[in-house]
């Protein structure tokens, strides 16, 4: 179970993540949430709704567009963005809220408008983000990326994939033992799309199991991803039944957490895969 500021999430089997961009430039769903050139709370919070109703145990917040070659965002800018949302959708549903965020100011105030889960795809990397995150007592997503979102798709290279961002993540969870955030708090995401091609993608799925015996809950995010575009030929609103196999493939591998923005479809995948793996049990 993972205590989240009050809030539970049962990791005994795979919960869903339901993805929320206050972001007007993301690559799948940027400028949804807008009317003109303003976040709409209202429209949001609906959406927030929608997905708890359809089986989201968690709700990630962004306002920081991560997608390859993306422009960096002010701090002001990302807190104006997202801590409404996170104060509404905390005070008016019963749901872990994640936010995605790097900045130590928004991961501090955060915490403070109701947040109950740091998802940081820098992994704590900027000055001042482990000592903010620490303390808020909160637990943490550590994410591998290679490079930075403006330049990470340039041609990443690594000797083995698995090997790299197996050392990376336990890097990460040392540093953060060091300032004091329990083990226990940590959650690790492989990364997939941030600084990886297709066939990096590929082959850090297929080696999932070796990720998920280092101990810690995994947290995957594979919809509607580009490497679906590249093998398939699909356009982003064509992507679902391959997010729905990659979302299987994961907790098939172990993954604790699906990070999705199609969230009813891929609870009831997922929901078909526990019903497999508990037929029988008495």
């Amino acid at each position: 179970m993972l205590n989240c500021a009050g809030r539970s999430v049962d990791l005994s089997r795979p919960a869903i993540m339901g993805v929320i961009n206050t972001t007007p430039d993301s690559f799948s769903d940027g400028g949804t949430l807008y009317r003109g050139e303003q976040l709409d709370l209202d429209l949001a919070l609906a959406r927030a709704a929608d997905m708890v109703a359809r089986g989201a145990a968690i709700l990630d917040i962004g306002g920081e567009s991560t997608r390859p070659g993306a422009a960096p965002v002010t701090v002001a800018r990302e807190m104006q963005r997202v801590l409404p949302l996170v104060e509404r959708v905390s005070a008016e549903l019963d749901v872990v809220v994640s936010v995605d965020t790097s900045s130590p100011e928004v991961i501090t105030a955060a915490a403070g408008a109701g947040a109950g889960l740091i998802n940081d795809v820098r992994a704590l990397s900027r000055p001042g983000a482990l000592d903010a995150a620490a303390a808020t007592g909160l637990p943490i997503c550590l994410m591998h990326m290679l490079g930075q979102p403006d330049d990470m798709q340039a041609a990443p290279q690594y000797d083995d994939v698995v090997t790299e961002v197996e050392e990376f993540l336990l890097q990460r969870v040392a540093a953060c033992e060091a300032v004091g955030i329990a083990r226990e708090s940590l959650l690790l995401d492989p990364g997939f799309g941030f600084g990886k091609t297709v066939a990096h993608n590929l082959l850090l799925l297929r080696g999932l199991p070796r990720l998920a015996d280092l101990g810690l809950p995994l947290l995957v995010g594979l919809s509607r991803k580009s490497m679906i575009g590249k093998l398939l030929g699909r356009e982003v609103d064509q992507r679902l039944p391959a997010s729905l196999a990659l979302a299987v493939m994961a907790v098939e591998r172990g993954a604790a957490i699906i990070r999705t923005h199609d969230v009813g479809a891929t609870a009831d995948a997922v929901a078909m895969w526990v019903a497999m793996q508990e037929v029988g049990e008495s």
